[in-house]
């Protein structure tokens, strides 16, 4: 059985970071695409970032290009994300999740695995 444990998130002052942590068990994140997703109130879930460590390709959407980075360490069986410069309108929940190896996604469906999800906030 698959389980994606979330850590690092919480309150941060705009132009901040955090440090997303997914820890996985049941699964071999090298053998899988894993992707980070946020969901804002009211709002479907959207794919932030994807990250294929078997093939090696990376997306992000275009809301936080250049800002946040995704990982992974194979010897924690543990994906990341770095976010960095933080602003207000990234404040959500965050989920973590593992789909079928392959060229990372952006899109829900290429998932089948979820953590449980973790809400940032970015505020003064």
């Amino acid at each position: 059985q698959v389980q994606l444990v979330e850590s690092g998130g919480g309150l941060v002052q705009p132009g901040g970071s955090l440090k997303l942590s997914c820890a996985a068990s049941g699964v071999v994140l090298d053998h899988r695409i894993i992707g980070w997703f946020r969901q804002f109130p009211g709002k479907e879930r959207e794919g932030i970032s994807c990250f294929s460590p078997g093939i090696g390709s990376s997306d992000y959407a275009a809301p936080v290009k250049g800002r946040f980075i995704i990982s992974s360490d194979s010897a924690k069986n543990t994906m990341y994300l770095q976010m960095n410069n933080l602003k207000p309108e990234d404040t959500a929940i965050y989920y973590c999740a593992v789909g079928l190896w392959g060229k990372c996604e952006l899109t829900e469906r290429y998932y089948d695995d979820w953590g449980q999800g973790m809400q940032v906030i970015v505020s003064p």
